[in-house]
């Protein structure tokens, strides 16, 4: 064990050191919020949260040295020092997640970059054709997201959902079914070089050509201390509008999923007081002939993962700088993930009822206004007395 009075810059392991370790005596701890994890994480980790490892509440297995990250190696050194001060050979891995991401990436380009393309194309043809593609194709021609002669720019977060996307509407283009463009679209809103560096790595690996355009967003909003992150997703989707829009685009196209379509359902509800969902396309109210589609509206995200990990890709889940000191990106300012409760009630829910996610995706789609006490079409309250007595 190491001593408990062990300086800071004792705690710190570099990527060679942890190679040369045994992993039987090892422990491997990654310490981001559930959402990074799963967007990807180093071989071999299992996720803790911070403050469950602060407040004491999980206990590592006894003599096995505990290896802790975070995105940069920042906040995972606090958990390092706090084991060591409990008797621990614990260590903060230095440069985090992003720094193996970075040398992960460098070794796969000695690989044979074009049998690798081939490999992951053909796993959307095959292995994930019914659970990835055919939904996807599906939820383009229920919801009439796609129309001849459009140009849509394909918007590119870095992460796996829109990563994901890129190669589908590629897929669906190699069919020509009727003329469309695409614009893959990566907007730069002040990343640092290892997420800017992550996303440039993807996209040449994917062959996905992709567009990148600069905005200064993360100063504008760095120092807001009220709900930073609305104000930037907000200033983020008009940067997306307006360059989509220079480009000659008519739609922009983003990666959410049916697990995000349940959990704003429940969202709405629990916390929002009302009955809402994330529509599969809406007409931009600030754009005069833009239209916002979503195509992954069918896709699960657990396929979505199982795809990733089938083609051994690794992506970031947010490049924004706050994440950089490992923070949460949050809309609501509170000091957990509404998203994250709610992600993890619907998989309670389901341990009783297996159909509870289709119930609840389809629970929007049977909606009975004679049960319904009120509710709004364009601003404008409905309520159910308002015709009561004309139905007698």
């Amino acid at each position: 064990m190491l001593d408990k009075s062990t300086e800071v810059h004792d705690l710190f392991l570099s990527l060679d050191q942890m190679k040369q370790l045994n992993e039987k005596e090892c422990v491997l701890i990654d310490v981001r919020d559930q959402t990074a994890y799963n967007h990807g994480f180093i071989p071999g980790a299992i996720h803790v949260e911070l403050d469950s490892i602060l407040s004491g509440e999980y206990i590592p297995p006894a003599g096995k040295k505990v290896i802790l990250y975070c995105l940069k190696g920042i906040i995972s050194v606090e958990a390092a020092e706090y084991l060591t001060g409990k008797g621990y050979e614990a260590y903060s891995l230095e440069g985090g997640y992003g720094q193996w991401l970075i040398r992960s990436m460098e070794k796969e380009k000695e690989e044979d970059q074009d049998t690798r393309l081939e490999d992951i194309e053909r796993s959307l043809r095959k292995k994930f054709h019914k659970n990835i593609f055919s939904r996807f194709a599906k939820a383009i021609n229920e919801y009439e997201l796609v129309k001849e002669n459009d140009k849509i720019a394909v918007c590119i977060s870095g992460g796996k959902d829109s990563m994901l996307m890129a190669k589908l509407f590629q897929e669906l283009r190699r069919h020509n079914k009727f003329p469309f463009e695409l614009v893959f679209l990566v907007m730069d809103p002040g990343y640092n070089e290892m997420n800017r560096q992550v996303i440039e790595n993807n996209a040449k690996l994917l062959n996905i050509p992709i567009t990148v355009f600069e905005t200064k967003i993360f100063d504008a909003v760095y120092d807001v201390e009220k709900s930073p992150c609305y104000l930037c997703a907000r200033m983020r989707r008009g940067n997306l509008y307006s360059k989509a829009k220079e480009l000659g685009c008519n739609k922009i196209a983003l990666g959410h999923h049916y697990d995000d379509v349940i959990e704003t359902i429940l969202m709405g509800m629990m916390y929002g007081g009302q009955v809402q969902t994330m529509m599969p396309k809406l007409h931009s109210t600030n754009f005069e002939g833009m239209e916002l589609i979503r195509p992954m509206y069918l896709i699960r995200e657990d396929d979505i993962k199982g795809w990733r990990d089938y083609n051994g890709l690794h992506f970031i889940q947010c490049a924004c700088r706050f994440t950089d000191t490992c923070t949460t990106c949050r809309t609501d300012g509170s000091t957990g993930s509404k998203r994250v409760e709610i992600k993890n009630l619907i998989k309670q829910l389901k341990e009783v009822n297996p159909y509870i996610e289709g119930n609840i995706f389809k629970s929007v789609e049977n909606v009975n206004l004679n049960t319904i006490i009120a509710y709004k079409k364009n601003g404008t309250v409905h309520h159910f007395l308002d015709e009561y007595d004309l139905d007698q």
